[in-house]
Parts: structure tokens; sequence; C-alpha cells
């Protein structure tokens, strides 16, 4: 990527790479498509979008094809990390880049955020979170401890948690609790 100019780079990071973020990063006074239309409205490859057709697509995608004109206030934490993940989702990138996206989450919305970045690495995208919860690394095939700017480990993990099993769980325990 040397020598790229800043365009260039912004264009590979509008193309190639989703970005997740902890705060969603969502524009308050535009409905949830408009949010996910916003990266399809700046890129320059010369790529035909249905721009209105691709951000419906990806919020279906993410389980909220019937959302499509709430504004951010209108929705839980859950559903506002959902958009931004469709807005990640809607230029079909090779990488998302999820930044604490469970920090602001409870733990059943966090299992079902997890439950989709799994589907989405199992439909063939790269996907790296950044976290501090030791539970939400679990699910990954791969974690990398850093402290202090230096690696202190890097494991390849077999068998990472499912996380369509602890939603399943979590909701069965739900349900004995209020019987």
């Amino acid at each position: 990527m040397d020598g790229l100019g800043k365009r260039a780079l912004a264009d590979i990071r509008n193309q190639k790479i989703g970005f997740v973020f902890q705060g969603f990063n969502l524009l308050a006074r535009t409905s949830a498509v408009e949010n996910v239309e916003m990266p399809l409205l700046y890129d320059r490859s010369g790529r035909k979008h249905d721009v209105r057709k691709a951000a419906e697509a990806a919020l279906a995608r993410v389980g909220l094809a019937d959302r499509l004109d709430h504004q951010p206030s209108e929705l839980s934490g859950g559903q506002q990390q959902r958009v931004a993940i469709a807005r990640a989702l809607v230029t079909e990138p090779a990488l998302i880049l999820a930044d604490e996206p469970t920090g602001n989450l409870d733990s059943r919305t966090t299992i079902e955020v997890m439950s989709l970045f799994q589907e989405l690495n199992a439909q063939g995208i790269t996907i790296v979170i950044v976290t501090h919860e030791p539970e939400v690394a679990q699910y990954a095939h791969r974690i990398i401890d850093v402290r202090d700017g230096r690696i202190r480990r890097d494991v390849t993990v077999d068998s990472p948690r499912r996380a369509a099993d602890d939603l399943a769980a979590h909701d069965a325990d739900a349900e004995r609790n209020a019987a």
C-alpha cells in the first residue's frame, strides 16, 4: 500500500473493509436504511448499485428487514449495532474490523451479535474483533492477546464457542428463571 494516495486508500477502506464501532456511529436523524446506504454513496469503484435494494438486503441479512424506516432513537442498542453491521456489510467487504462491538450490549444481545459474526465468517468474511471481554474472545478461531502494544499470546482455537448454542442455553435459563 506504499505509494497509494489518500483517495486510493479511502477507496480501499470503503470497498474492501467494513467497520463496526462500539458506539454504533449512526446518523441520528437518518433512518436505518439511509444509514446503511451511506458507504454506497461514496463508492467510486464504478460498480453499479441499486443503493436502496442493497441496503435493504443488508438489513434483512442482519434480521432488521422490518425496521428499515426507524431512526436510531427508535431502535434498541442491539438493533442499532445490527444496523452498524449491515452498514459494514453493504459494500460486500472481504474484511470487517469491529472495535468493541458488544461493549454497550446486554449478555443476550452480545451472543446474538457474536452469532451473526460467526455466520458471516462462515460465509467467507474475515472478522477482526477488538475486545476486552474474554467471553467474547472465546467465540474466535484465533485469539491474539495484546498488552501495552506487545503480543503476549497468539493462539489458534480449534473449536471456538458456538454462539448459537450459547443463545439457546441463555434462553433456556431465562425460561427456567421465569417459571
